[in-house]
């Protein structure tokens, strides 16, 4: 619904339906955390309605604390009292010390999430330290080795899902070299009133209870008057060939979730105050357990100037994914006094976090109407989309392509065809007998594939000499990645740096991609990569499996790097789901073409039926954890990592 006129006072901001049933029309927390806005050109600290605490010590204290976001009582895990917990200033050079309490009857523990640290100090219960008992203070003690915009979190069970997240800032020691009048942390996040555990239960039931997007016969009747009967059928027969669903976005939706920005709710909706003329630092954080972010500001172009707290050479977009765990920083420069809209549409569209930069606490600005439902398409699919012939691509903007057979999707495990069936003969869906002409391709939205020289595909190569650049050739997959536990194999994953993903594709807006990240300095370590690591990101999603190579982290062995070494690390996406992928205490030197620029990351998102690479120095020793930040993957698509 939009909302019109373009200035609406608070008093009686419209909702629409939607909104009241999503559980986003009421709410706010209770009274006692006080997260409401403060008056016109407030502090930041004010006006975000998060306390900053700043210096080199810290005490945290976790505890249970009651909430109230959607006309129900539930209880949240805080830190001091707050959800989002405490902004943490600190000072690039700095040691610090951070003493935190568990009041809680559980064990506890927080993750530095991109902070360069000993692996003491990570946070990873089982892997750097026995985690916070239960009225128990740990001392968290190192120096502060960078600057830039990062979050913590805890990684005990679901108690990120429930509250226990909050943001970094680290303040550089040398001047900003781009320079600003305000800065605010716009920290996005989803609660659900129900509990963690039940939400991971009902998954594990039936992996689509929360997708309220799947096709239905007002879809179907739509789709015949568009494409008409025999380009329906067509693609209808094949996904349920498949069995797979292209509305498979996200696992968890807006039917549970609300989706807050810096604690609010959008009816409530977070304000940042400006006065005009003036240039806007906005740290953007995804600390959600399972949504990525489509963020735009009508109205204003974003700069983006640092991505993950490392400086970029600056970008003006239009509109950024941010995936989970991921930041962006951008400076934005309202030329006159009219408030705009920070809109932060989830994935699959199901709801969205709000919040409004304004001259006025009393005015906001015009709700945007959401983007259309977003459809996987085959490309999403890891398929050879190269090998396609006869199929009709105009609309997909690279003209006509060949094809002889869809042989770049393996569905010998989804029980299909023979595993060395190239031609997909899907249990009698002979290709051969259809017109492809009149196949419709809807949702694949085919990107340039060809990425320079950004391909790899050997699996676990300990060469000596340099490995060759990166090409694009048929990837190898593990014995282990057979078998009912994984539904899919990507034969031809493609590195698509210059794809925005499903759903923002060709929406006439600029969209930020990973081509467009380059390092503001030069490349800290410029060696040539000793050895070749792939990794596969694997499951299935009708049983909720998530596994790498097809095993999952209870069963599999850490893996293993020799200290100083450096390597570079392509990962697989053989599932349809975006993966953000999070190595701890390493950087992950993100190969976007450029040797001399590489963009430095902490977390990486691995596009459906994609492939990527990055750079890892092993320069910390002991054991990590490398793993999927999507909440309920996490407990599959996990490593240890060893560095020895």
């Amino acid at each position: 619904m939009r909302h019109k006129p373009s200035l609406l006072t608070l008093e009686n901001p419209p909702l629409s339906r939607r909104q009241f049933v999503q559980g986003i029309a009421m709410g706010g927390v209770v009274a006692g955390l006080s997260l409401r806005s403060g008056p016109l050109f407030a502090s930041q600290e004010k006006s975000a309605a998060i306390h900053t605490l700043r210096g080199t010590q810290f005490d945290l204290s976790i505890d249970k604390q009651t909430v109230n976001f959607t006309g129900q009582t539930r209880l949240a895990t805080t830190v001091n009292g707050s959800l989002p917990a405490p902004i943490l200033r600190w000072q690039e050079g700095d040691e610090v010390t951070l003493r935190v309490t568990n009041r809680l009857d559980v064990s506890t523990s927080i993750h530095w999430h991109g902070i360069i640290l000993p692996t003491a100090m990570d946070g990873v219960p089982g892997i750097s330290f026995p985690g916070i008992a239960p009225g128990e203070t740990f001392t968290y003690r190192f120096r502060v080795q960078q600057s830039g915009t990062y979050w913590y979190h805890s990684h005990s069970g679901f108690q990120e899902q429930t509250g226990l997240y909050g943001a970094i800032i680290v303040d550089p020691k040398e001047k900003e070299s781009i320079q600003y009048d305000r800065d605010y942390v716009v920290q996005l996040s989803d609660w659900s009133d129900e509990d963690p555990d039940d939400v991971y239960a009902k998954l594990k039931k039936l992996s689509h209870y929360y997708n309220f997007n799947e096709r239905t016969s007002s879809d179907l009747i739509q789709e015949i008057r568009a494409k008409g009967v025999s380009k329906t059928w067509q693609n209808r027969q094949m996904w349920n060939q498949m069995r797979m669903s292209d509305s498979d976005i996200s696992d968890v939706t807006g039917y549970t979730y609300t989706f807050l920005m810096n604690g609010q709710t959008p009816a409530d909706g977070w304000i940042g105050l400006f006065r005009k003329g003036e240039r806007v630092r906005l740290r953007f954080i995804n600390s959600a357990a399972m949504t990525f972010f489509d963020v735009r500001i009508p109205g204003l172009k974003m700069t983006v100037i640092a991505a993950d707290g490392q400086d970029v050479e600056p970008v003006s977009v239009d509109e950024f994914r941010i995936g989970v765990a991921e930041t962006y920083d951008v400076i934005v420069e309202p030329l006159d006094d009219s408030a705009y809209t920070l809109f932060a549409q989830a994935i699959d569209r199901s709801g969205y976090a709000l919040g409004t930069l304004t001259p006025d606490a009393g005015v906001r600005a015009e709700i945007p109407e959401f983007d259309p439902v977003p459809l996987l398409g085959h490309g999403d699919m890891g398929m050879d989309m190269s090998s396609m012939a006869g199929m009709d691509h105009a609309g997909m903007g690279h003209g006509a392509m060949a094809m002889g057979s869809m042989a770049g999707m393996d569905h010998a495990s989804m029980g299909h065809a023979p595993a060395q069936q190239a031609d997909m003969d899907m249990q009698g869906m002979s290709m051969d007998g259809m017109d492809m002409s009149e196949m419709s391709m809807e949702g694949m939205e085919m990107t340039d594939m060809n990425m320079g020289d950004m391909k790899m595909d050997t699996m676990m190569s300990n060469s000596s000499a340099p490995p060759s650049p990166p090409v694009n050739r048929p990837v190898t997959h593990a014995s282990t990645e057979f078998g009912p536990h994984v539904d899919m194999r990507a034969d031809s994953p493609s590195y698509r740096l210059d794809d925005p993903g499903v759903g923002l594709r060709n929406n006439g807006r600029r969209v930020l991609t990973y081509a467009d990240l380059i390092n503001r300095y030069p490349t800290p370590d410029p060696r040539e990569p000793g050895r070749e690591i792939e990794l596969h990101l694997t499951g299935n999603m009708s049983r909720y499996m998530w596994s790498i190579n097809g095993v999952k982290f209870a069963n599999a062995d850490p893996l293993q790097l020799k200290y100083g070494e450096r390597v570079r690390i392509t990962l697989v996406n053989d599932t349809m789901m975006n993966h953000p992928m999070h190595l701890h205490g390493m950087w992950s030197d993100l190969e976007t073409g450029d040797p001399g620029r590489i963009p430095r990351k902490h977390t990486v998102i691995v596009q459906p039926g994609s492939r990527i690479s990055y750079l890892v120095t092993a320069d910390a020793r002991g054991d990590w954890a490398y793993h999927c930040h999507l909440i309920y993957h996490m407990l599959g698509m996990f490593r240890q990592v060893t560095v020895s």
